[in-house]
């Protein structure tokens, strides 16, 4: 036994919120880390959704949006969060260990599901930094492969880095035990660095004006068509209101789960 090892970091219960064990934590940098909780026995939710997560704060409990990164199927929460160093919860987030616990919110919600989108061929998940998390929850459902023949992650980030989960990805997911076989064929991760050298540079407006991103493997048309392709975007306020605009000047119109459309974006995390 550790002597120097400090104890799990226990949270008050709050009649809001549950508390969850961390299971594990993987920094990827100095500015990157992903983490996992318990998934209480109670909680559902659907691939591209958000719950609250947090730590008590000055008296009640310091919450934050973050989405989802595990499959609808798994026995734990996955989560890919930035470290802020002045953060109210992040720089405290940053430190948790396995055994710690998190406020976890009971009703997980969003507009970045598959719900909001008309049926399609081709569905592209466009994403910078942390908005590849809703993304590996998708990449893994089942549901997917069979609503769409072609599933393509696009990740962008300033550094090499930075791309969490790429070897994951880069193996079109052939660890997991539902999807492996149907990614094999179907999905495609396109990683792109913006800040130094690598084997895709430049932002994702580039990839898609200079046609790169319709290169083989993937399939069918050299550019975005309203009528079979849908579109998924998570990333900053800038590029998913320059997306938006984009897609809509080219005939997409945004979903919702009210009224489906050709593309949807996450508005929690758009200020």
């Amino acid at each position: 036994m550790n002597m120097h090892a400090r104890p799990p970091q226990l949270l008050p219960e709050h009649a809001a919120f549950q508390t969850c064990a961390v299971r594990w934590v993987r920094h990827w940098n100095e500015h990157l880390f992903s983490f996992a909780i318990e998934r209480p026995a109670s909680f559902r939710f659907r691939s591209g959704e958000f719950v609250m997560l947090g730590l008590e704060g000055e008296g009640k409990p310091l919450m934050r949006a973050y989405s989802i990164a595990s499959p609808t199927w798994s026995d734990e929460l996955e989560f890919l969060s930035i470290k802020v160093p002045d953060g109210p919860l992040t720089s405290r987030l940053q430190t948790i260990r396995a055994g710690d616990q998190l406020y976890l919110g009971k009703k997980p919600t969003g507009t970045l599901v598959a719900d909001a989108l008309l049926p399609g061929k081709r569905l592209f998940l466009l994403s910078t930094g942390t908005g590849l998390a809703p993304f590996l929850s998708i990449a893994r459902d089942p549901d997917i492969y069979d609503a769409f023949g072609q599933i393509v992650i696009v990740h962008s980030t300033r550094r090499v880095s930075d791309l969490a989960y790429h070897d994951e990805l880069t193996a079109q997911l052939a660890g997991d035990p539902l999807v492996a076989d149907q990614a094999l064929l179907q999905f495609h991760y396109i990683p792109t660095v913006t800040r130094e050298p690598f084997r895709t540079t430049g932002r994702i407006g580039q990839l898609i004006e200079e046609g790169w991103l319709f290169h083989p493997p993937v399939s069918g048309e050299r550019a975005l068509n309203p009528e079979t392709d849908r579109v998924m975007l998570c990333g900053s306020s800038e590029m998913i209101r320059d997306f938006s605009a984009m897609l809509e000047r080219h005939g997409f119109d945004e979903g919702s789960n009210a009224k489906p459309g050709t593309f949807v974006v996450e508005r929690a995390f758009v200020g």
